[in-house]
């Protein structure tokens, strides 16, 4: 059987063209499309139609005029195109082999492996409630644990793969738990534990979708994640998925993204486990750090510590293993968006200098926090450094976050293009 080929695919060699490289490197879409009718005479027609486009969108594209960043369009552009996925940051498209997209042995080829054995064995192994469950079904008591303990066990997938891998999978646990409360029978103690597991499922599935540029599916999962832990009546988690809302107004709007991170604390209350609190406090102190108050960055940061510090050993919630790496990591972060780089870059190297590769999403991001915090010192060639660490380890995540982080700081580096260090990184973008 013929494999479909669609009439803007473009040849190997234009693909391998620097410019073409360089440009799907740094998701400057109007160059690619650009290029894609220069070098491979694909009109701008064809373009729309199989991009899903409108024509007169994909010519202000190629004029240099706005960005796409769409998880979903991104996916639809790789196809039309046949760009393969891991130059975009996605995970490798259906239409790939593993000949022409990855080495034997590579961490993109190991981390694909570990997704299919950990998520293929926690949907094959499910408890028996999920796969039998009819009209009426009597659910037992030890269920709502159950299931909270696999949640944990498929939180780990985040560790080392993006949202674009894990959304699926979260999301249909998500949605197996909410046919469970629709279909099933049960007291109203469990039915209580049920939800709470429910909204712990949504945050994870909109973790997912925002980490896969998914927005509106990320906000629609917190929003309804909020609304069934306050039916459960689980303040901690009616916070945190508050938190999350708030950390996705902030780029739209600071003020709004602030008063909802402040509700957020608000609503776990004081009586809070500490990891929960400090959790909320560190995600308080991003928001007035993106907002650029210093001073309550600060205060936020100190209400987080106090609040580890009253860790008496008593287990935490899985969702807030928050520890003082986790503030240590936040506070960088902040110093980093504050142009505090004396306070950040100490605080980031530490940090990175433990922090396993394993973490490959994790790790991009916050060697991108130190190559910005270098730029802002002047430091211009430990900023290339940090760089070309953040986007080999970006290589093949499905995350949209890396390269949206990096973007800017390419920018930033093109200026100082003459240095040797910096010219590798552009290259190595390149290439």
């Amino acid at each position: 059987m013929t494999t479909y080929q669609p009439p803007t695919a473009l040849p190997r060699e234009v693909l391998n063209h620097p410019e073409m490289r360089a440009a799907i490197v740094a998701h400057d879409f109007g160059a690619v499309f650009s290029l894609a009718r220069d070098l491979a005479k694909v009109s701008y027609s064809k373009i729309a139609a199989e991009c899903d486009l409108k024509p007169e969108r994909v010519g202000t594209l190629a004029r240099g005029q706005g960005r796409i960043t769409s998880y979903d369009k991104i996916a639809t552009i790789a196809d039309a195109l046949r760009i393969p996925g891991h130059l975009l940051g996605l995970a490798p498209r259906d239409w790939e082999t593993a000949t022409s997209t990855t080495r034997e042995g590579s961490e993109t080829v190991r981390r694909r492996e570990f997704f299919r054995a950990s998520a293929g064995a926690g949907l094959v192994l499910g408890l028996p409630e999920l796969a039998q469950l009819k009209a009426g079904r009597q659910i037992g008591r030890d269920v709502p644990d159950q299931l909270r303990q696999r949640t944990a066990r498929l939180r780990r997938l985040d560790d080392v793969l993006g949202g674009g891998d894990t959304y699926r999978v979260y999301l249909g646990e998500y949605q197996a738990t909410k046919t469970m409360l629709r279909e099933g029978s049960y007291t109203e103690e469990t039915g209580r534990a049920l939800l709470s597991v429910l909204s712990e499922q949504a945050q994870q599935a909109g973790w997912a979708a925002f980490d896969a540029g998914r927005h509106a599916e990320a906000t629609s999962l917190y929003e309804d994640s909020h609304q069934v832990a306050t039916e459960a009546g689980d303040t901690a988690l009616a916070g945190n998925a508050l938190a999350f809302l708030a950390y996705q107004r902030l780029s739209r709007d600071p003020t709004v993204g602030i008063d909802i991170a402040v509700q957020s604390c608000g609503t776990a209350g004081p009586d809070a486990p500490p990891g929960v609190r400090a959790l909320l406090y560190g995600r308080l102190a991003w928001a007035y750090a993106a907002a650029g108050d210093a001073d309550e960055t600060e205060r936020a940061l100190g209400a987080a510590e106090s609040a580890l510090s009253e860790d008496d050993g008593t287990p935490q919630p899985d969702w807030a293993a928050w520890d003082g790496n986790g503030l240590q990591i936040m506070a960088g972060r902040c110093w980093t968006e504050l142009r505090r780089p004396l306070r950040a870059v100490p605080v980031l190297e530490d940090f990175l200098s433990r922090y396993d590769d394993t973490h490959a999403r994790d790790k991009s991001l916050y060697l991108s926090w130190l190559a910005d915090s270098y730029l802002t010192a002047g430091e211009i060639e430990e900023a290339a450094s940090a760089t070309g660490r953040a986007l080999e380890l970006s290589a093949g995540v499905a995350s949209v976050r890396p390269r949206q982080r990096l973007a800017p700081i390419f920018q930033q580096l093109r200026s100082h293009r003459d240095l040797p260090p910096v010219a590798e990184v552009l290259e190595k973008a390149r290439a």
